[in-house]
């Protein structure tokens, strides 16, 4: 860090309350780690120096990972970064060095500070990196009423540093990984502790510090995800398919995609977008022919590879009506809010009222309604409440819905009144 970065990082702290930078020139450009761009860890005894160093450094760990998202199958990571004081950064190629569990082992009783972290965990739990403790900056940012949450804006408004992220999006899976991608990578990770200690100070200041703690406590307590069950029905386009057998044909089609993207390892969009599969399935075509003339079935495609979608086509044609997928997906839950003054004039009443109060409430506090209670607990306790709408029974039934101790204590007087509004 040059003399002129480290003058701003002690005369500049905007937070939420000072708002952004007057110019996009008031914001120092970080274009080089301080230390240079480190070597990409990707053997075993690279790896145990790694480990070494960090089990050695001292304080929170900055953590990062990087995907190639819309270009391989599934969410894998493809590079790590980590920073701590005393080890400075590394960047390790998870496909050289796949099982990361002894690093975690050595970071464990640190802190990990991440930034969106539900985005990034999942798949540093496939290399065996699970933190105790973390420290969601961008999380932090939400609570503490930033406007703008990513990495940079947050960097430029608290720290006021600019970083560069045009190689966000880029295929990470390339390799040798270009260097203006891995200094990229590198300096994800620079500031990411000095971001979440002016954060730190801010919450506190907004007497907000607790909220976040224990936010961060839920995220590093929560299991992986399920499964999501049929998943072929989050098909883009999927709301201008109406029929059963159309809905077999999208299910169909997306199975198929699915299997050969996996065993090629490439996005599915990249085998088959989700607009040539709707097509597919509005037309309904009885040969290959036919699906040839369909939008996303152009003369590129070859003749096997038309008649393996058409083969899947045939597929939901032929399934007898017992087997056809029925509309919409079994609700789990209150029936959509729109259907409410039909079905239960009450509920929609009482939704009405909670909505009016945490909005009011989330405003006050300067923070997002969906980080003060989220908007799938609202529906759920307006649409079944407690026999007799206390506050204490409210305050059991948002607990057992996973609002935190703090969201419990904010939201219950507002939505205990909710309860009882009568309906128009």
């Amino acid at each position: 860090m040059t003399d002129a970065q480290e003058a701003a990082a002690e005369t500049t702290l905007r937070t939420a309350g000072g708002g952004p930078p007057d110019s996009p020139s008031a914001a120092v450009p970080l274009l080089e780690p301080r230390e240079g761009i480190p070597p990409v860890v990707a053997g075993p005894d690279a790896l145990a120096e790694i480990i070494a160093a960090f089990a050695a450094g001292s304080g929170p760990v900055a953590v990062d990972a990087e995907r190639a998202s819309g270009y391989r199958y599934g969410q894998r990571a493809y590079l790590v970064q980590l920073r701590r004081a005393g080890a400075g950064t590394a960047l390790i190629d998870p496909v050289g060095c796949p099982d990361l569990s002894g690093l975690a082992a050595a970071i464990m009783d640190a802190e990990w500070v991440l930034h969106a972290a539900t985005q990034d965990l999942p798949c540093l739990r496939d290399i065996g990196m699970v933190p105790q403790r973390l420290f969601d900056t961008e999380l932090a940012g939400r609570l503490a009423g930033f406007a703008r949450v990513g990495l940079g804006p947050m960097v430029e408004n608290v720290l006021g540093y600019a970083l560069e992220k045009g190689h966000s999006a880029v295929d990470w899976s390339t390799r040798p990984l270009p260097e203006p991608w891995l200094r990229y990578a590198a300096l994800d990770v620079e500031l990411l502790v000095d971001l979440r200690d002016a954060l730190e100070a801010e919450l506190a200041e907004q007497g907000k510090l607790e909220w976040a703690r224990q936010e961060f406590a839920a995220i590093a307590a929560a299991p992986p995800a399920p499964p999501r069950k049929d998943p072929w029905r989050r098909t883009s386009g999927m709301h201008k398919v109406r029929r059963r057998r159309q809905m077999a044909v999208v299910r169909e089609l997306w199975e198929a995609r699915d299997q050969i993207a996996q065993r090629r390892d490439v996005s599915p969009g990249k085998v088959l977008s989700d607009g040539a599969i709707v097509e597919a399935a509005l037309a309904l075509p009885t040969s290959a022919r036919a699906l040839a003339a369909l939008p996303g079935y152009g003369s590129r495609m070859s003749r096997r590879q038309l008649e393996q979608w058409q083969a899947a086509v045939e597929r939901a044609r032929t399934l007898p009506e017992t087997d056809l997928p029925q509309p919409g997906q079994p609700l789990n839950g209150p029936p959509p809010p729109r259907a409410w003054a039909d079905k239960d004039p009450a509920a929609a009443a009482r939704l009405s009222a909670a909505r009016t109060a945490v909005t009011a409430l989330a405003e006050g506090l300067n923070l997002p309604q969906e980080n003060l209670i989220t908007p799938d607990t609202v529906r759920r306790l307006c649409w079944e409440p407690p026999a007799e709408a206390t506050a204490e029974s409210v305050a059991a039934v948002l607990g057992g819905y996973g609002a935190r101790a703090w969201q419990i204590e904010l939201v219950t007087p507002a939505l205990t009144a909710a309860l009882l509004t009568p309906a128009a």
